[in-house]
């Protein structure tokens, strides 16, 4: 006994529909994903189904998932490019952090890069050499520090350049 019907939808002269269907407003990633931009949130679809959503300010998570669908195989790299307007360098850099880190190194605090700081005693010496009437530039070439950190700590009161009279 045949327990499918003899006449198919495509057989039967009846359109077919060819799924996924996506709503209505969203933008196609692949032909199996879509995600759209609403009411400050961006839902990523498959088909109807939402299946992941974020805030639209939160590229942690942006990186995360896009980074993820490619990782697994469910976009390329390229599609994602084509669909959200972002640099391959960029796809790359943070499928890169994904296989490094893992998802925490999306949402874990960034790391703070050592500066040149102004410690008291290279304060004392910079006010000198300011007090002298010695130019910044000059200064920070004779004490080893960048003009920008001097300008820094004269902006936040930290430091005073001695004005000279015109």
């Amino acid at each position: 006994m045949d327990l499918l019907p003899k006449c198919h939808a495509t057989s039967c002269g009846m359109p077919q529909v060819q799924l996924p269907i996506f709503p209505t407003h969203s933008t196609p990633i692949t032909p199996e994903l879509a995600f759209e931009q609403r009411d400050g949130q961006v839902v990523y679809f498959n088909g109807h189904l939402p299946v992941f959503m974020h805030e639209q300010k939160d590229l942690a998570s942006f990186r995360f998932f896009t980074s993820q669908l490619i990782r697994n195989g469910t976009a390329a790299q390229s599609q994602i490019v084509a669909a959200f307007g972002v640099s391959l360098t960029t796809v790359k850099r943070y499928c890169k952090v994904l296989r490094e880190q893992g998802a925490a190194g999306f949402f874990a605090a960034p790391v703070p890069q050592p500066g040149h700081r102004l410690t008291p005693e290279l304060l004392v010496k910079v006010q000198s050499l300011l007090d002298l009437g010695r130019e910044v530039p000059d200064a920070g070439r004779e004490l080893g520090v960048l003009s920008n950190t001097i300008h820094k700590a004269i902006r936040a009161g930290r430091l005073f350049k001695k004005k000279t009279p015109p």
